[in-house]
């Protein structure tokens, strides 16, 4: 059965944080929740862009309700002033989708001296969630969608080298950092259920989308001067970004999405098509893995879960 977004149920009186909402699929999953009456809070590193996202999203829905917030995932400092603003103007937080992340860059740190990739797409992600996580558990339907990749599959944590001093490699630091939001994910629902939290955690992936992170990771980034054929090839081996943004809407909204589960494309080895269950690799699963990587992000990042997954009444402090 084919899933659109006019399948979503309404969203109205609800509040969402969309990372990375200023472009590709970010911006498609804000413009079809704020659509469907979200009150939609456009996270974004560019004020600019988020501006521009505003007035975009506006043309098609002219009664959305939307704001922006200043986020950098790759500074834990950006992370922890974003999610204080956001707890200072909101009682509740609805849905958090962990959407923003870089893709097949050279060798850098972050301003925490994170690997770029990991220390953006996953630590900036788990910190959000950390200090958000409070203005959730006690909110019926609520969900935390984490988005991953089908690189996740060969990806694996370098948990005695997490920065890859050794031997960097784009496209392995980039697996690394897909499959850690994918293990996250899992780590985040069996923390969820043990709490017994309103909450859910899921993940999706969006297949191949013909993107602004694709274009830079996959042209600007290619080997052997290929940039302009793959450029080319693009259109005929991708879908849209609106297509690529149907898992992320699912595993969002649609009611029949189970805990913990993993959503992308159903068509061509999960590259494109309607949304479905997506295959998690093994590792991903492994609790093990799962309870090694949260200790470290834990460990590095500072962010605690645990007075928030267990605090009673209403929301804590940041």
């Amino acid at each position: 059965m084919k899933w659109t977004p006019d399948d979503m149920p309404s969203q109205k009186g609800r509040t969402a944080l969309v990372t990375g909402a200023n472009s590709g699929i970010g911006l498609e999953a804000a413009r079809a929740l704020a659509q469907k009456g979200a009150h939609v809070i456009l996270g974004c590193r560019n004020a600019d862009r988020a501006a521009d996202a505003v007035v975009d999203i506006h043309r098609s829905a002219p009664h959305a309700v939307l704001e922006t917030l200043h986020l950098d995932l790759s500074s834990q400092a950006s992370v922890a002033k974003a999610a204080a603003q956001v707890r200072e103007h909101h009682k509740k937080l609805d849905l958090l989708i962990n959407n923003a992340g870089v893709m097949w860059l050279p060798r850098s740190l972050t301003e925490d001296g994170f690997e770029m990739h990991l220390g953006t797409n996953h630590f900036g992600h788990f910190a959000l969630t950390g200090l958000l996580l409070d203005l959730m558990v006690e909110v019926e339907g609520s969900r935390v969608v984490t988005i991953s990749s089908l690189a996740h599959r060969s990806g694996r944590i370098s948990f005695r080298d997490p920065t890859l001093t050794h031997g960097y490699n784009r496209a392995r630091s980039y697996a690394q950092s897909k499959v850690a939001n994918l293990i996250f994910a899992q780590e985040l629902q069996r923390h969820l259920s043990k709490r017994g939290a309103k909450t859910v955690s899921v993940a999706c992936h969006p297949g191949l989308a013909n993107t602004n992170l694709a274009n830079v990771g996959l042209i600007g980034q290619s080997p052997l001067k290929l940039g302009s054929l793959i450029k080319q090839a693009m259109p005929f081996v991708t879908q849209s970004a609106e297509s690529g943004a149907l898992p992320t809407l699912y595993a969002a909204t649609a009611p029949e999405v189970e805990a913990g589960g993993y959503y992308g494309p159903n068509r061509l080895f999960e590259t494109i098509g309607t949304p479905g269950r997506a295959r998690i690799s093994r590792y991903a699963q492994d609790p093990g893995i799962g309870r090694r990587l949260w200790d470290l992000s834990v460990a590095l990042t500072g962010v605690d879960y645990s007075p928030r997954l267990h605090a009673s009444g209403g929301p804590q402090g940041g």
